[in-house]
């Protein structure tokens, strides 16, 4: 049977018209979340559209998501599951089709109700894995999230009898939004983009977050490339998904704009399909659904400006290699390694410390891995604890993370690119701003 998709084929058909961008975006009134999604398709942008849920319905609160409702409460997110699938339905009329497809994104790491709320309203895609969504944001125990994530693909994996294709999003490449080197992002989206084609998924995303250096990360998406292309099977239709920094965001409008445009001409540079979008009011706030439109239309003209600098239908340039996709692979084989079913070998490989994520509090996460952040700007590896990658990609001798250079790391983005927006004497656009200018020059002005 031949099937269709919202996100099948995606990456075919965005080859030469650079990234579709999208927001985080979800509200918890019908009218709302339609007027967010109509006014987003209505973006002068390619624009993928998106249904956040809140956080009650990320772990199962469906009494709370029904009181608040009840109450007029407002939520952070969209609960679809409370307003089940006819509301949802009448949600995305005239408004889902071919030219915009909408995608849930939620953070549960037992997702088997969203994904059975999501396909009753005739919804195909969404995102998560069973390590992405269970480490950074749950208290569940890894082994029982990748059951959960196991059965949830399989159901999720049946739409294809009814001739459609159902897409999944890894969200490991944005594992704690900072502080993480590339090689463990890069290792863990591919085998969670395993995991999804060993139980029935064959549409799939893999995904990079945005860190502090800008060559650094042209590398690890290059890196990303080269693996997806070794280690998935020839029958996977996927792409790549570039998502704006996700951890702590400047707080003047220009440094947040300069971090957005950053991410915009980083995903037409590595030739990624998507770019997830972070708006310059998520350093204090939700934001307003006008907020996410000028943040798309914004990411658009950059990615559109930076398109203008690069050929049609050509190839990634090549990135400086500093070891990251041999570290990157050296975590993935060493997973695979471990046992047949993958769903155990990341169980088995996060018992014995081969993955660990770096300040992740999660009972199963060995907790012995520390990032740092160089004189240059990269993400380097203070303490690899037992993964199976020490002096891959230098610092073989530990380098002492104290709490002063921690907390400095963490506001490192907000910090560079609000002193380079304050320098550029407007705080308002980063229309002035030399596109070449980063946070190294910053350092050597």
């Amino acid at each position: 049977m031949s099937t269709s998709g919202s996100f099948a084929g995606l990456a075919a058909r965005r080859r030469s018209a650079g990234p579709l961008v999208q927001p985080r975006m979800g509200f918890s009134g019908p009218r709302r979340m339609r007027a967010g999604l109509e006014a987003v398709r209505r973006a002068r942008a390619a624009t993928v559209g998106t249904l956040t849920l809140d956080s009650y319905t990320r772990v199962k609160d469906y009494a709370s998501a029904e009181r608040a409702l009840a109450d007029g409460f407002p939520l952070n997110g969209y609960p679809l599951v409370t307003h089940g699938p006819d509301t949802t339905r009448a949600v995305l009329d005239g408004i889902q089709g071919p030219d915009f497809p909408v995608q849930v994104r939620h953070g549960s790491a037992l997702p088997d109700d969203i994904i059975a709320a999501l396909v009753a309203a005739g919804l195909d895609a969404t995102e998560g894995g069973p390590v992405s969504y269970c480490l950074p944001y749950s208290r569940v125990p890894l082994r029982e999230a990748t059951v959960s994530w196991a059965r949830s693909c399989e159901r999720f994996a049946e739409l294809r009898d009814r001739g459609v294709e159902p897409h999944l999003e890894s969200f490991g490449g944005c594992m704690m939004g900072q502080m993480c080197p590339p090689g463990l992002l890069i290792a863990i989206t591919v085998l969670e983009g395993l995991f999804f084609h060993r139980h029935g998924l064959r549409s799939i995303s893999l995904s990079y977050a945005q860190q502090t250096d800008i060559r650094q990360d042209e590398e690890a998406v290059a890196a990303l490339r080269s693996l997806a292309t070794a280690f998935l099977p020839d029958d996977t239709d996927w792409h790549i998904v570039v998502y704006a920094y996700m951890g702590k965001y400047p707080r003047t409008h220009g440094g947040a704009l300069l971090v957005l445009r950053a991410a915009a001409e980083l995903a037409v540079r590595t030739g990624a399909t998507r770019l997830i979008v972070k708006t310059p009011a998520e350093s204090y706030r939700i934001p307003t659904i006008e907020e996410n439109v000028e943040a798309l239309e914004f990411a658009g003209a950059a990615a559109a400006a930076e398109a203008t600098r690069t050929p049609p239908d050509a190839a990634p340039a090549p990135a400086p290699d500093t070891g990251i996709a041999a570290e990157a692979r050296q975590l993935i084989e060493a997973v695979l390694d471990l046992h047949p079913d993958i769903g155990q070998a990341l169980v088995r490989a996060f018992a014995k410390g081969y993955l660990d994520v770096p300040y992740c509090l999660h009972s199963d996460n060995h907790g012995r891995s520390r990032g740092y952040i160089d004189e240059a700007g990269r993400l380097r590896w203070a303490s690899v604890g037992s993964m199976p990658i020490r002096g891959i990609t230098g610092g073989a001798r530990e380098h002492t993370v104290g709490s002063t250079e921690l907390l400095s790391a963490l506001s490192y983005v907000e910090r560079t690119h609000d002193l380079l927006a304050l320098r550029s004497q407007d705080t308002r656009t980063s229309d002035e701003l030399d596109a070449g200018t980063t946070a190294a020059d910053l350092r050597q002005a």
